[in-house]
């Protein structure tokens, strides 16, 4: 039961310096405004965009005590007016743009923990138009995966066809939510990877093969072998530059390569005349919509795909949460339980 004098805590980002920029503070409970819900959150969950904020290498100014963590899950506790979407008790989880809710993305949207305030507090007062109800297949913690990570896989599978080939790289969040997904979707998948250890992990997810890519760095040349020389009919590229000189060899004639992150930097050099060759569509992907997120979740709940989760932690070791993503050893989500 919410109270007058009950507090909410809350992580604020004091300086980009990594985490000891981190600092627990509290304040009252805020109350919803007119089309707003208070959300009692349960659970947050980590992306590697957070770890580019908290390093101060992030392309937007972070203001001084901003919220971080862009993926939440909670119960309404409380409605304000006029809101008729949810009522107390619901379950949800919020859309990575608050106003993005369906059709072309134009930019011009706020994004949690860049210009207003993430999900890392016990209590958080949100558009309810920014939300969308947890199915009953998942839990607080599974749902809490799916904003970020979970949707840009959907969006950078969006169009693949049963029967064709997707390229993942690596065991990051989004790369395990394209694993399941294009599974789920009929498609056979080839995953980059580290290590043995993961090789099978992924197999375990429903991977048809894995490359590693610490034993075969010119990795495209296996692709090309496994597909019969045809490479893949879509790569979800999480690399960056450091691995997209890979993806354009990988690629199938006319296939797409959707660029999602760079988690294996911003530095390499990218030869033109091979994109032109492959006559294949480099496509930005700029995360989704709450409709994006609704239609993701349906098929999640029809499918009865479980999201991986690498570790949990306890809201207040929440550091611990960041510097375990800050091994890039994961397989899988980290989360915070609140």
């Amino acid at each position: 039961m919410i109270t007058e004098t009950k507090q909410s805590r809350a992580f604020g980002i004091d300086k980009t310096v990594g985490v000891a920029g981190l600092s627990l503070r509290s304040s009252p409970i805020p109350r919803p405004a007119p089309g707003e819900v208070l959300v009692h959150v349960r659970a947050s969950s980590l992306n590697y965009r957070d770890l580019i904020i908290l390093e101060g290498n992030y392309p937007m100014s972070i203001p001084a005590g901003r919220i971080p963590l862009s993926d939440g899950a909670g119960e309404v506790v409380a409605v304000g007016q006029g809101v008729t979407r949810f009522k107390v008790g619901d379950r949800v989880i919020n859309s990575f743009f608050p106003e993005w809710i369906d059709g072309p993305f134009t930019g011009a949207y706020s994004q949690y923990s860049g210009d207003v305030d993430g999900w890392l507090a016990d209590y958080r007062a949100v558009a309810a138009d920014a939300l969308i109800s947890i199915p009953d297949s998942l839990d607080f913690a599974e749902a809490a995966t799916l904003p970020c990570a979970g949707v840009t896989a959907w969006s950078a599978l969006n169009g693949v066809r049963a029967g064709e080939t997707v390229l993942t790289l690596g065991t990051g969040g989004v790369s395990l939510f394209a694993v399941q997904l294009a599974k789920a979707m009929g498609v056979r998948v080839i995953a980059t990877t580290s290590s043995d250890t993961k090789a099978r992990q992924l197999k375990g997810l429903g991977a048809d093969e894995t490359i590693n890519y610490k034993e075969k760095p010119e990795w495209s040349q296996q692709v090309r072998e496994l597909t019969g020389g045809r490479g893949a009919h879509r790569i979800v590229e999480v690399g960056g530059a450091g691995t997209f000189d890979q993806s354009i060899k990988a690629i199938a004639l006319g296939g797409q390569v959707s660029m999602v992150g760079v988690v294996a930097g911003f530095q390499g050099t990218v030869e033109v005349l091979p994109m032109f060759m492959s006559q294949a569509r480099y496509q930005s992907i700029a995360l989704g919509s709450r409709q994006d997120l609704q239609d993701l979740v349906r098929f999640i709940a029809e499918h009865r795909i479980r999201p991986v989760i690498d570790s949990s932690y306890a809201f207040d070791d929440a550091r611990l949460a960041f510097e375990r993503l800050m091994t890039r050893n994961v397989f899988g989500k980290v989360v915070v339980n609140h």
